[in-house]
């Protein structure tokens, strides 16, 4: 991109005084920023009113941004662009939104935005069964050649990432992580790594500029893009509170597909999701049924099922079912003494069958 043409639209997009859905109408009246800029403020004002006076202008620190954004998309041509409204490959998917974003920064594997994707989100504070379900069904996604979409935030999210990096071709856009700040940083700090893994092997998309702070009020906003580029939203886990809940009702709104799968009726975790399936959010226990619902094309192996359970099941886990359980309730349903409770416990979370809680808790994983 050109000096001048990034100039235009930084100019356009960050004006304060203007705001995204003027800036809209001028590019639909006008073209182009600069035939948008070529305009007297009367002319402008009939399509924007006194907005129009807000063009005259720069945002502030508008020439350190536009030099900034220069020298980072010059660092790596190849696997760093800025779209626009105006260019022929902005996403389809975004267009079809009602608030597209004017300016959309990626980083990562720069083909076509993909056709066969999924946007997979849930809790930032999941069950070790959440992080399990995430990363066994995003794998299966991957493997069938579907991008999953999520955020990049703590929990659902990364393992969501780390699934689909997992299962994903050689070539192939794993994963794409829409993110609430600028691309020069990673938020939140511990999720660096994989952000670097995405963007070798996915993709990383904002619609916020260079130099953009983890803003609060950033995240919500971004959901509507991470529900826009999946053909359908899969809530892993979800309090009554998540934010995933956003993304389940913005896909909603646009007509797409929402699913979410079953927990435990204890579990404040699951909530969030039994309020999805009760307004019509599809049940989902395995990825072969979001697989097929959407018509993608399945992969050769069945898709591992959430609650699919493992072979040489022992009476313990029996007894446990799938609910968080203290030690009391469990020596009382099983008769064992608490010794040797404690002791097979212990060899079934080496094992990676059943996870220590908070609390002086234990709960059952589904087999991976």
């Amino acid at each position: 991109m050109q000096r001048d043409e990034l100039a235009g639209w930084l100019r356009l997009a960050l004006n304060p005084g203007l705001g995204p859905q003027a800036a809209r109408k001028l590019l639909a009246a006008f073209g182009l920023p600069p035939s948008i800029f070529a305009q007297d403020e009367a002319t402008l004002a009939q399509v924007v009113g006194a907005r129009a006076g807000a063009l005259r202008k720069d945002p502030a620190g508008f020439d350190e941004l536009l030099d900034t954004t220069l020298a980072w998309l010059a660092k790596d041509p190849d696997r760093r662009e800025v779209l626009t409204l105006g260019d022929a490959g902005y996403p389809q998917a975004l267009l079809a939104i009602e608030d597209p974003p004017l300016m959309l920064y990626r980083m990562g594997l720069l083909a076509e935005t993909p056709q066969r994707a999924l946007a997979v989100v849930g809790s930032r504070n999941p069950t070790p069964q959440g992080l399990q379900n995430a990363r066994r069904f995003s794998r299966a996604f991957a493997e069938a050649g579907v991008t999953v979409v999520s955020g990049l935030a703590l929990g659902i999210d990364g393992a969501a990432h780390d699934g689909a990096l997992e299962g994903s071709a050689a070539g192939a856009v794993a994963t794409i992580a829409v993110v609430g700040t600028g691309l020069d940083r990673v938020y939140p700090k511990r999720h660096l790594e994989l952000a670097h893994r995405i963007a070798e092997r996915g993709m990383i998309v904002s619609e916020y500029p260079l130099g953009t702070p983890p803003l609060p009020e950033n995240f919500p906003r971004r959901n509507r893009l991470i529900a826009a580029l999946g053909q359908g939203t899969l809530v892993v886990e979800a309090a009554l509170q998540s934010g995933s809940l956003i993304t389940a009702r913005l896909a909603s709104e646009q007509g797409k597909e929402v699913f979410a799968i079953p927990g435990s009726i204890h579990s404040p975790h699951a909530r969030g999701c039994h309020a999805l399936l009760r307004q019509g959010a599809k049940l989902v226990e395995s990825a072969q049924d979001v697989l097929e619902d959407l018509r993608f094309v399945l992969p050769a192996a069945p898709a591992p099922a959430a609650g699919e359970e493992p072979e040489g099941e022992s009476a313990l886990l029996d007894a446990m079912g799938y609910d968080p359980m203290g030690l009391d309730a469990l020596i009382a349903r099983t008769g064992i003494p608490a010794p040797l409770l404690q002791a097979q416990l212990l060899e079934l979370e080496l094992a990676g069958q059943v996870a220590r809680l908070p609390g002086g808790l234990f709960q059952r994983l589904a087999s991976a």
